[in-house]
């Protein structure tokens, strides 16, 4: 959609409202293989929760998003328990607002202790809390076992928003 906006010259100038905006959320030193990861993050206490990424998407401009698109890859693994059981889930949230669930909680159990890799990837409708630009992105995870769980997301991952600029 294009929108006539009239310049201080009064010279009307054709502005596109809506903005398409994409955001990888890892990045780092460049590797041989072109893999790069966030930094582990191992859980404390049993049954609660850590951050093992949260990032602001701010494409400069604020606005009500249209569509939104994830490809969101993490790995998990115990740190030396194979009994250790995690669970994980990502979330979205306007910037400071309260936290939206972008999918079920994933429990992974017995996950014993070599890297497995998972990927939650699609399109989501704004929602109550997550309609705007900018807007925050998280993965938490849990273990229930004590510094036991560990985590870290994939240089793939990405958010991809349509938005309107207000």
């Amino acid at each position: 959609m294009k929108a006539i906006v009239i310049a201080p010259d009064e010279i009307p100038v054709r502005v596109d409202i809506n903005r398409d905006f994409e955001d990888r959320l890892v990045s780092g030193d460049l590797t041989s293989d072109g893999v790069q990861y966030s930094d582990e993050v191992t859980t404390g206490d049993a049954d609660v929760d850590v951050d093992v990424l949260t990032k602001l998407v701010d494409p400069g401009l604020e606005g009500d998003i249209l569509w939104v698109e994830f490809g969101l890859t993490a790995e998990f693994k115990a740190v030396s328990s194979a009994t250790a059981d995690l669970i994980w889930k990502w979330q979205a949230r306007n910037k400071d607002g309260t936290w939206v669930d972008l999918h079920p909680a994933v429990t992974e159990t017995d996950i014993g202790t070599t890297y497995e890799s998972h990927t939650r990837s699609g399109y989501f409708t704004p929602v109550a809390n997550f309609q705007e630009v900018p807007f925050e992105i998280r993965l938490i995870l849990q273990c229930n076992e004590a510094s036991e769980g560990r985590a870290k997301v994939k240089n793939s991952s990405y958010v991809r928003v349509v938005y309107r600029v207000v």
